[in-house]
């Protein structure tokens, strides 16, 4: 099993950046394949990034590529969600995930989730 524990959310001016930290607990992080979605309000929870066990394979939403950017350190059993150029859509709640599934987007596939960290950028 793996908790997971998202940081890095806060307030942000539109254009602006901010670098979001999943903290997973257990000893078999390198195993999994990780995702970043979010969810405002209102709103289905929605996909933003993956990235596979060793970091070699990354995929992003459309409505983010050029501007977020995964990456994980598995020595330190975390993921992080570069974020830059941020707009007001950008504004929810951002959950990270683990899957043994592989690279994917589809919400369903993911096994662990964090409880989230909120984005909010004033424009």
């Amino acid at each position: 099993q793996v908790q997971l524990v998202e940081s890095g959310g806060g307030l942000v001016q539109a254009g602006g950046s901010l670098r979001l930290s999943c903290a997973a607990s257990g000893r078999t992080f390198s195993s999994y394949a990780m995702g970043w979605f979010r969810q405002a309000p209102g709103k289905e929870r929605e996909f933003v990034a993956a990235i596979s066990w060793s970091g070699g394979r990354t995929y992003y939403a459309d409505s983010v590529k050029g501007r977020f950017t995964i990456s994980r350190d598995n020595a330190k059993n975390t993921v992080y969600l570069r974020m830059d150029n941020l707009n007001a859509e950008d504004t929810a709640v951002y959950y990270c995930a683990a899957t043994t599934r592989g690279v994917l987007a589809a919400p369903r596939w993911y096994d662990y989730w964090g409880q989230g960290t909120q984005v909010t950028v004033s424009s």
